[in-house]
């Protein structure tokens, strides 16, 4: 969304667009609500952008009780659009210093939709002191769901990427270093001790449902709770809105002081 877009969609109250220079890299997001008030970190998928999650930006109960920022993820959006950051890790570093924006108190809760799932559940892993809790919807993160997908390989050709949409391009970039990206991180769930949702729809074509449930087995260290949606599919954002508010509204109300971040049982 351009600046005409967004005063159009927000006519009344529209969130600060906010550039961020970190490690080389633009960070692009939209910010509205008091940094006093808790933090709600949302993260999209691929393709995508800040503007996937506009409507929880424009929604008044939430911004009354928190602070919400939406970000591009690297490579999308005014993130340095089409350069491309395979790297899970890198991303939530690069991501990191909105976390540094948190004036509250407590830590952050963390909302990542399809390829978004593995970011904040990353940055959960390297950042436990700076995360209360994580919202995961429809995510992709068992290495071993991952669909085997021919045709990733042949649109990784230059050839044939110079001829695709950068979106495209991009999106077909990550998932095809996605896999060995969730292997690197099958040894650091251990590290999470947020307090964690799942909410995955039955009906999923894109993500395999049973990524829910390895989230359960993975987080040791931490409580998660999954919310199986029975004919649901993949665009969870947008045809469960109401059911993602609820959430956030829940971790918002018993969001971690900072100071009280548990530590990790090895």
């Amino acid at each position: 969304m351009n600046k005409k877009e967004v005063n159009k969609y927000f006519p009344d109250d529209a969130p600060q667009l906010v550039t961020v220079n970190h490690d080389t890299w633009d960070i692009h997001f939209a910010e509205i609500g008091s940094d006093t008030l808790p933090l709600v970190v949302f993260v999209h998928g691929a393709p995508g952008s800040w503007s996937a999650f506009r409507h929880f930006l424009k929604d008044k109960e939430l911004r009354s009780k928190s602070h919400i920022i939406s970000v591009d993820r690297p490579g999308y959006g005014h993130s340095n659009f089409g350069r491309a950051q395979t790297s899970i890790e890198k991303q939530a570093a690069l991501i990191k210093p909105l976390l540094k924006r948190n004036k509250s108190g407590k830590g952050a809760i963390l909302v990542g939709h399809s390829l978004g799932g593995p970011v904040i559940a990353r940055m959960a892993m390297d950042y436990p002191e700076l995360v209360s809790s994580l919202i995961y919807l429809a995510p992709s993160v068992a290495p071993e769901l991952e669909p085997e997908e021919w045709y990733r390989t042949p649109l990784y050709l230059p050839i044939i990427r110079w001829v695709l949409p950068t979106s495209f391009d991009m999106t077909n970039r990550e998932i095809y270093h996605l896999k060995s990206e969730l292997e690197e991180m099958l040894p650091l769930w251990k590290n999470i001790s947020a307090y964690s949702t799942v909410i995955q729809g039955g009906e999923d074509k894109l993500v395999h449902p049973g990524n829910a449930q390895f989230i359960q087995e993975m987080t040791t260290n931490g409580e998660v709770n999954v919310m199986l949606l029975e004919g649901v599919n993949h665009f969870i954002p947008w045809n469960q809105a109401d059911t993602i508010k609820a959430e956030v509204l829940k971790h918002i109300q018993s969001a971690r002081s900072l100071k009280m971040a548990r530590t990790v049982v090895n």
